[in-house]
């Protein structure tokens, strides 16, 4: 069965240059497990797409029950010189919360 990941998490993202930060944090301890197992970095870069130009890298805090990921070249530049409209990446948290996940 498949289920939007914000069934069993939230986010929280932003810049740091040309690369976006973002967390994802599960509601429940018994949801952290899911999130590792789905959340690869290769899905990841996936569902942006294009977006993403360079890598995304994966860090797990399971202490915090939350992963967060790096998504390299995916801000046109970074916030001082990308044309989009999103400048700062404080929408990619949100817009991850669609990707489905098997549960």
């Amino acid at each position: 069965m498949k289920a939007p990941l914000s069934r069993f998490a939230h986010t929280r993202s932003g810049d740091k240059g040309d690369t976006v930060n973002i967390g994802v944090i599960a509601w429940r301890e018994e949801d952290y497990p899911v999130l590792v197992r789905e959340l690869t970095a290769e899905r990841v870069k996936a569902f942006f797409g294009e977006m993403v130009k360079g890598t995304v890298e994966r860090f797990e805090l399971p202490n915090l029950g939350a992963l967060n990921f790096l998504l390299h070249e995916s801000l046109g530049g970074g916030g001082t010189v990308t044309l989009r409209v999103d400048a700062q990446g404080k929408t990619y948290g949100a817009a991850l919360l669609r990707m489905e996940i098997d549960v």
